[in-house]
């Protein structure tokens, strides 16, 4: 089992910033790839920003290329989002996801296997 938790959520002003950060506990974290994604009211869940077991290999969204970062501490457990000029469109529930059986960073919410709880993310305008 794997234990997601989430925080750093929290209502900011567009083209603020704010950093997630999501705890893992439970199996070996440094051996699988983590995942953000997030889900507005009224839309489907969408992908983020992956980050491969090492940290070597991250792949965003189109549309937070450029203004959003993914990192990760292996010593701590931890994956982050940085997420910077945050536009009132970034509004929503950001939801980190585990994949144990694979490595590589991935955009595809089926590879995932664990997910966290959510923490709210609201852009004002």
């Amino acid at each position: 089992q794997v234990q997601l938790v989430e925080s750093g959520g929290g209502l900011v002003q567009a083209g603020g910033s704010l950093r997630l950060s999501c705890a893992a506990s439970g199996r070996t974290f440094n051996r699988y790839a983590m995942g953000w994604f997030r889900q507005a009211p009224g839309k489907e869940r969408e992908f983020v920003a992956a980050i491969s077991w090492s940290g070597g290999s991250r792949y965003y969204a189109d549309s937070v290329k450029g203004r959003f970062t993914i990192s990760r501490d292996n010593a701590k457990n931890t994956v982050y989002l940085q997420m910077n000029s945050l536009k009132p469109e970034d509004t929503a529930v950001y939801y980190c996801a585990a994949a144990i059986t694979g490595a590589a960073a991935t955009p595809h919410s089926y590879e995932y296997d664990y997910w966290g709880q959510g923490t709210q993310v609201t852009v004002s305008s």
